[in-house]
């Protein structure tokens, strides 16, 4: 199985890869759309139900969008999942779903109500698009389903999700729990997938000193995004006994295919519990050592480099910055 990203990582000048990132924005997948605008060829940004209802995450991505990639189409996508009932995250992010700042009204509306439509045209029109999705799978998932070509035309998926604990439960993480059954047939379909789960993100942390680094950073969109980590960070450390900031999860996902470098990892074979009175949603990583185990079927994401991977992020905030 390889997983390896089918282009170099890329400030400027050299071939990057080709995204779209599925997201449901969220303090963190605001982060992950910078990145991937400064270091991918973003083709698309597709929303779902996850962090909070569709229209807010769908109007969170346009206001990011207007603000660190602009011209980037904006597509909205599932409103729930595919089997359970909807539930969100105003504990974590608000109800608006990215509170903490004074964010601007968006540009304009949606470039299309379709993200299942959208994923398959772009992934058939240009072979070797990655799918990044950080939130629910529930978009990748009907995609896949319905177009299973798409199976042997995509690069491959790098999605944040899972772990080796929950946050949602004690063994299933929010993005998977929201919707088990379409993260069973992402973990399911054959191609190169990357697992950015919970324990390498908590690794990965907005402590005070790195959100000072990014407010003095000139500019409006610095500004926004410092504001929405002190808020995502303060919730972080008031519901946990350990934690110095928030886990920036998001953005690890894109990293994970710009500068894998960043990251040590392993092959496994991860299957998404979906009937667990106790594990619903959880990630099952098969790491015996016996020789009847099954094939990997994933590259899961051990552990990041944080100093340099906040660099990384650091920049292209000021990159986005300084273009806007």
């Amino acid at each position: 199985m390889s997983t390896t990203p089918s282009a170099e990582p890329s400030a400027g000048g050299e071939q990057r890869p080709r995204v779209v990132l599925d997201c449901d924005p969220g303090h963190d997948d605001a982060i992950a759309i910078v990145v991937a605008a400064r270091h991918t060829e973003l083709v698309g940004i597709t929303t779902v139900a996850g962090n909070a209802p569709l229209d807010r995450t769908t109007r969170n991505a346009l206001i990011v969008r207007d603000l660190a990639a602009p011209g980037v189409p904006v597509v909205s996508g599932a409103a729930r999942p595919i089997v359970a009932e909807p539930v969100h995250a105003a504990y974590v992010h608000g109800e608006s779903g990215m509170d903490g700042a004074d964010l601007p009204e968006p540009s304009g509306p949606v470039d299309g109500d379709d993200a299942v439509g959208f994923i398959i045209d772009a992934c058939r029109e240009h072979e070797g698009t990655w799918l990044v999705p950080t939130g629910p799978l529930t978009n990748v998932a009907l995609a896949l389903r319905a177009a299973p070509d798409l199976a042997h035309r995509i690069a491959g998926i790098s999605l944040m999700g899972g772990g080796t604990f929950g946050n949602r439960t004690a063994a299933a993480e929010f993005n998977i729990w929201c919707d088990p059954e379409a993260a069973a047939v992402v973990f399911e379909y054959g191609g190169p997938l990357i697992m950015c789960g919970l324990h390498v993100t908590h690794g990965f942390l907005a402590t005070p000193d790195r959100i000072r680094r990014v407010r003095d950073v000139p500019g409006r969109l610095p500004a926004v995004l410092a504001d929405l980590l002190d808020f995502f960070s303060d919730t972080y450390v008031r519901l946990h006994h350990d934690l110095a900031g928030a886990p920036v999860h998001d953005p690890c996902a894109v990293m994970a295919i710009t500068h894998p470098h960043l990251f040590e990892s392993y092959d496994a074979h991860v299957v998404v519990e979906t009937h667990g009175v106790h594990t619903r949603g959880e990630t099952v990583i098969d790491r015996r050592t016996s020789r009847g185990r099954p094939a990997p079927t994933c590259r899961v994401l051990d552990r990041i480099d944080a100093d340099a991977g906040f660099a990384v992020v650091e920049e292209a905030i000021a990159h986005a910055a300084r273009a806007g």
